[in-house]
């Protein structure tokens, strides 16, 4: 992306951007592709069915976050979306979706997630999209675990996420958050005995799936993130 170049419209942006925002040649918009930072662009054509935008300058540098993985298991549809909102919203580099023993969703809808996620970048002036995987089982997942990568993973049973993560340093990191009915025996013993495992707890009270997203997210950021 570059001043000076042309960038064509889906339909659906130009829908969004001439039918809801109602915008014409002339208006100028904020442009984004996840690499290159932010940059301003006008409105060179408007269309019912696609449009198309000229790039006139960098408005701000590419922000990446740190490399930060959240896992979690889905659970009903709107509480999965804000989810996946709120991990793009505050700085998850990439977001998995795991089938664990407990997990009542079977399914998922990968391209509406990442659209969510889009949306959520877009709201908030990020410049960066996380991708959202397909999903996949824990037990996969945790097979092929990269050595270099530390997990964080929220057990009920012991201290503060704090206290745990005290003496732990940046990197390469993952948030692991549980199903509703929580990890099976056998899934937190095998999380217990990895060893760049963290368990951690999110306090005394038991959280919803979705509030213990935000939560874990919120302690990591502000212990080892760039908050």
């Amino acid at each position: 992306m570059g001043a000076g170049q042309s960038v064509d419209l889906t339909r659906d942006q130009a829908h969004y951007l001439f039918a809801v925002m109602r915008l014409g040649p002339g208006a100028r918009v904020a442009l984004f592709n996840g690499q290159a930072g932010e940059w301003t662009a006008e409105v060179a054509v408007a269309g019912k069915r696609g449009g198309r935008l000229a790039v006139l300058g960098q408005s701000a540098p590419q922000l990446d976050p740190p490399d930060l993985w959240l896992i979690f298991a889905p659970i009903k549809k709107a509480r999965t979306d804000f989810i996946v909102e709120k991990a793009a919203e505050m700085g998850a580099a990439r977001i998995l979706p795991v089938q664990t023993a407990f997990t009542n969703a079977e399914r998922i809808r990968q391209d509406r997630l990442q659209a969510h996620a889009v949306e959520a970048a877009e709201q908030c002036g990020g410049t960066f999209v996380p991708p959202v995987d397909a999903l996949q089982r824990l037990d996969k997942l945790l097979d092929a675990w990269p050595e270099d990568r530390q997990i964080m993973f929220a057990d009920e049973a012991l201290s503060g996420a704090r206290e745990s993560l005290g003496a732990a340093t940046g990197g390469k990191w993952a948030i692991l958050i549980g199903p509703e009915g929580g990890f099976s025996d056998a899934e937190r013993t095998r999380l217990h005995a990895m060893p760049r495992a963290h368990p951690v707890s999110l306090g005394p009270r038991i959280l919803r799936a979705d509030t213990a997203a935000v939560a874990a997210l919120t302690l990591w950021q502000s212990t080892l993130g760039d908050w």
